[in-house]
């Protein structure tokens, strides 16, 4: 299996966390060393595992953000 560097580069929010302990997070990470992007997904206590999730561009972000706009103040 190929070894994935992951670095959290700026901790943005911790949207939710789970009975068991995990967080679902919003953070800006630098995957094996590639510039930083948008990143939502569920990290274990402690940050060891982490799961499956979405990583997004600032355009997509900016995207993402009016859509919700709109779909909010409806």
């Amino acid at each position: 299996m190929k070894n994935i560097d992951i670095k959290i580069t700026e901790e943005l929010a911790v949207l939710s966390v789970s009975g068991s302990g995990y967080t679902k997070e919003i953070n800006l990470v630098s995957w094996n060393g590639a510039e930083p992007k948008y990143d939502i997904r569920s990290w274990s206590p402690g940050r060891e595992k982490c799961g499956k999730g979405i990583t997004l561009t600032q355009a997509e972000v900016k995207n993402l953000f009016l859509a919700l706009q709109k779909v909010l103040s409806e």
